[in-house]
């Protein structure tokens, strides 16, 4: 019988560094800003996003240019698989608790 080594699965940890005081104040640009920093700027960007909340490649392209935020429920899928939107988003609301963010930052 043949022993099988178990490798380590960890997934590295991936910095997406959100600063609260650098938001815009506009929903719209907070949001393209935020997907920005979370996703990149590249079709592979958009196509996560789509993934993400189900929206049409249209809609994602008005979102990373800032020319619309999305509502309801897409803001809500974005939220749960991006920390740079609820980050925002809590920022916007003026909910942030700012030692918690850099407490996240540090570990």
């Amino acid at each position: 019988m043949k022993m099988r080594v178990k490798m380590g699965t960890g997934v590295p940890k991936m910095g997406t560094v959100v600063h609260p005081e650098d938001l815009p104040a506009d929903y719209r640009a907070a949001m393209a800003m935020a997907l920005h920093a979370e996703l990149g700027s590249t079709h592979r960007a958009i196509k996560s996003a789509m993934r993400w909340t189900g929206a049409s490649e249209r809609t994602v392209k008005y979102w990373f240019a800032g020319e619309r935020g999305p509502s309801g429920e897409h803001l809500v899928s974005l939220a749960r698989h991006s920390d740079a939107v609820l980050i925002a988003l809590l920022a916007l609301s003026d909910r942030l608790i700012v030692e918690e963010v850099e407490h996240r930052e540090r570990r």
